[in-house]
């Protein structure tokens, strides 16, 4: 199994963990927290709303002493003074616990314990404020009822507005005062009376609600941030494991192209002297076997011997490629002499079935600059697939022209059994071989035509293999136009790939 197989499988597994930790942490969070959210929501939240509790200290210290100064041209000073003090008293006590809470670390967070202690620090708050119903006491109430009035919605909202990330705290900073004024309001009579009392109570409830809706928007900012943190974690702890799996799949991968290179280093000494040896006995140059069979055994070994070389050949190509250590020799080179060439080199297989195998040629086709080796052997490889895969009597057409692109391209055709479409891609992967392959036992280990793809590749041209089956199979390398040493204009009028399908129908 490969690593980057490895890391596939593996991966569902510890995304199923990773999930049941999160569902697990989250639940557990959900239990410490005081408001049915997870506990580092209730601490963010807390956290912000100590910090609007300590930034709006100076402002409402100085609100309320406003208040008290508006409230002295009807109430007497001393009484407006001692109620300020009171409020601000009161203030300072949720300062000081919001300082308090500004130390506390995460790890360390009750958030029960931290609501208790906020609660009741704005309990005391409104309590403080709740006195202002006592200034009916020390003066005409009919005179003080509109300022207690307003005094009472200036209170409501400044605290409704720092308090509203922690919703207990603005109900307790905002009821008692709220309270006690309608009770006193009420208890004057009167049709404005009432009215004051009847609008004190909506102003209530109207910021109550606008506080729990603030609240909530304040939650939900917080909840997709915190998606996004995750999500952000798990996209950087996925890229970081794909750099790990891409990283363990190249040392792999370069450990199996030295493990090939140098193995075929050491197989290919003995070989040639297997093969030497067995062309001595098979040649009987040292006279003839006493025994027939001798010969024949001889030939069994070289043509294996043969076949093993070709392979570890073929394998040592691959990995030098796939390496990137395969230099191409470049020169200038005639395409048409190195597919000629190859045609003699296979004609004598291709005559032994009785396979017709026609050479074409475009008119006037100007030389190419590659590496000669490299061409040849894609020109073999091409030619040897098409003899092995062909039927006895069968034809095949090697053609070298033009591209329609001013390039130039070698094209081998046959009439052969076809590839069906479902295994073109495995043919053309390494060590693929389709099911005829298979079910005829031909010789070859699948490098073929992965060699021939990668050798175009480093040519900057391009390979393509059309088949369908029962009607044949034709490959076409093409060479840029940038590799023509006299690169003609590129022809209007394009080839047709797919001649076998016309002759099909």
């Amino acid at each position: 199994m490969s690593v980057h197989d490895a890391s596939v499988r593996a991966r569902p597994g510890r995304d199923g963990k990773r999930t049941a930790q999160k569902a697990v942490l989250e639940a557990r969070q959900r239990l410490t927290s005081s408001s049915g959210t997870r506990a580092d929501f209730d601490f963010e939240l807390m956290h912000d709303y100590a910090d609007s509790r300590i930034g709006a200290a100076m402002p409402m210290a100085a609100i309320v002493s406003i208040l008290a100064i508006v409230a002295s041209f009807w109430v007497p000073l001393m009484v407006t003074t001692i109620w300020a003090g009171l409020v601000i008293s009161s203030l300072l006590v949720v300062v000081v616990t919001a300082r308090r809470f500004k130390s506390v670390e995460l790890h360390k967070f009750n958030a029960a314990r931290w609501t208790t202690s906020f609660v009741a620090a704005e309990s005391l708050g409104g309590l403080a404020l709740s006195l202002l119903a006592l200034f009916t006491l020390v003066t005409d109430p009919e005179a003080l009822a509109p300022v207690m009035f307003a005094m009472v919605l200036v209170s409501i909202a400044s605290n409704a507005i720092a308090t509203h990330t922690l919703p207990p705290a603005t109900l307790m900073s905002t009821l008692p005062v709220t309270t006690t004024v309608s009770i006193s309001l009420i208890a004057l009579g009167g049709t404005l009376n009432y009215t004051l009392a009847a609008v004190s109570i909506c102003g209530e409830i109207f910021f109550v609600y606008l506080a729990r809706q603030l609240h909530n928007s304040e939650l939900e900012t917080i909840t997709h941030q915190a998606e996004k943190d995750t999500l952000i974690y798990e996209l950087e702890e996925a890229r970081n494991m794909s750099d790990e799996a891409r990283r363990h799949a190249e040392q792999a991968n370069i450990a199996k192209s030295q493990f090939l290179a140098t193995m075929s280093h050491e197989l290919r000494t003995p070989l040639n002297a297997i093969i030497g040896f067995s062309e001595v006995l098979k040649s009987e140059l040292l006279g003839p076997h006493q025994v027939p069979q001798y010969k024949e055994y001889a030939g069994d070994i070289h043509a294996s011997g043969q076949h093993l070389l070709n392979l570890i050949n073929e394998l040592l190509d691959l990995s030098r490629i796939e390496a990137g250590k395969y230099e191409l020799n470049e020169e200038v080179v005639s395409l048409v002499d190195i597919a000629d060439d190859c045609r003699r080199m296979m004609e004598l297989r291709a005559k032994s079935k009785n396979i017709e195998l026609v050479f074409s040629v475009g008119d006037n086709l100007p030389r190419l600059w590659g590496d000669e080796r490299a061409i040849r052997q894609v020109v073999l490889n091409l030619l040897s697939n098409a003899i092995k895969f062909t039927p006895q009597q069968g034809k095949i057409v090697l053609v070298v022209q033009r591209s329609g692109d001013g390039g130039q391209l070698i094209s081998v055709k046959d009439n052969g059994p076809g590839i069906p479409e479902s295994e073109i891609a495995t043919v053309l992967s390494s060590f693929g071989q389709g099911s005829l392959a298979q079910k005829t036992a031909e010789q070859g280990a699948g490098l073929g035509l992965p060699i021939v793809q990668k050798i175009m590749d480093l040519h900057q041209g391009r390979f393509d293999l059309f088949s369908k089956l029962r009607f044949g199979t034709e490959v076409i390398a093409t060479f840029p136009r940038a590799r023509v040493m006299d690169a003609l204009a590129p022809v209007v009028e394009k080839r047709n790939r797919l001649e076998i399908y016309s002759e099909a129908g």
